[in-house]
């Protein structure tokens, strides 16, 4: 992935949520994602009636695989301290963002000098133009996720926090200018298909096969791919995609890593019974056991006592077992 294919990754996930309101299913989805992300920051799980700016932005990022990077936070100013650890934080009213970088105000800025105050909101700047740029925002009046456009250097700005996409993009497998390999935040995940490539290329980097790849895919003409189709390498990968897309899981890069990871014995095979077998999201399941009994009955799994005794081994592996469950007919 490039540069600026992750910067409006991050734009297009949190735009996702205009139109939330607390306790809506797109705000419950906010904190889900981020109460779900590990390290939780400070430890502290975000309730409905919080304020949820922080969050949001924080959200953004998990869900589009950076948050390593940028760090998460649940409260502004502590959120300005993270991103000045790591480097990214950028002091200067009169600074022109990038689309994906995050905008502090200060509601008590005077609009003289450079504001120093304490950070009171944050937004993720979605849109630039000459001389404005339009950011989207958490916990708008109202407490919805919207948008406001801003003059460059105009008053309340505190500050910005710049994530280093261009390298962010090299780590997760693409580069800065171009062509990218792999598509995910998971390196060997998915390669997303660029011109002149074929599947017998794809699979030759990849030490796979044709055929694996046209099994995986579901790629019915083995010399018919077009540009931009995502390509996933393994049938967990896969699997996790289906998922997400159907709405059962909302992490797909955390899913992604944790198959990938070989840290939770069985959970790629789970995944792909799994995918195989639901066809839309349904409601959760209220407990682990009653989420394992409907996976045994659907033939998901055949070794409820491990699930059983190993759901809290790994963070969210609670969650993801409810929501299969739940879903899974």
């Amino acid at each position: 992935m490039t540069e600026n294919q992750l910067r409006q990754k991050v734009a297009d996930t949190i735009n996702a949520w205009v139109g939330a309101t607390k306790g809506s299913a797109k705000h419950l989805d906010i904190l889900e994602v981020y109460n779900n992300y590990r390290p939780l920051a400070r430890g502290y799980k975000v309730q409905v009636k919080d304020a949820y700016c922080a969050t949001t932005v924080s959200a953004a990022y998990i869900r589009a695989g950076i948050a390593p990077y940028t760090g998460t936070e649940c409260g502004v100013e502590k959120y300005t301290l993270v991103a000045k650890k790591l480097g990214i934080w950028v002091e200067n009213d009169t600074h022109t963002p990038r689309i994906g970088d995050a905008c502090v105000y200060d509601w008590q800025d005077n609009g003289k000098g450079d504001c120093t105050g304490a950070g009171d909101h944050i937004g993720i700047v979605t849109q630039v133009s000459a001389g404005s740029f339009v950011v989207t925002e958490g916990n708008m009046t109202g407490g919805k996720v919207g948008k406001r456009t801003m003059a460059i250097n105009g008053r309340y700005i505190r500050g910005f926090i710049c994530p280093d996409f261009a390298a962010i993009a090299k780590k997760l497998g693409g580069n800065s200018t171009g062509n990218t390999g792999v598509s995910s935040a998971v390196q060997g995940a998915a390669h997303t298909v660029v011109a002149g490539d074929t599947l017998g290329k794809i699979a030759a980097r990849y030490g796979t096969t044709v055929d694996a790849l046209a099994a995986i895919n579901g790629i019915k003409n083995k010399n018919l791919i077009r540009v931009g189709q995502v390509i996933y390498l393994t049938e967990a990968a896969a699997a996790v995609a289906k998922l997400a897309s159907l709405g059962v899981i909302n992490s797909p890069d955390y899913w992604q890593q944790a198959a990938a990871s070989g840290k939770v014995k069985y959970l790629d095979r789970l995944l792909v019974k799994a995918a195989a077998k639901i066809t839309k999201a349904g409601p959760r399941s209220s407990t682990v056991a009653n989420a394992v009994g409907a996976l045994v009955a659907a033939g998901v799994i055949d070794t409820p006592d491990y699930w059983l005794a190993n759901y809290n081994t790994f963070p969210s592996l609670d969650a993801l077992l409810c929501a299969l469950g739940g879903a899974v007919k």
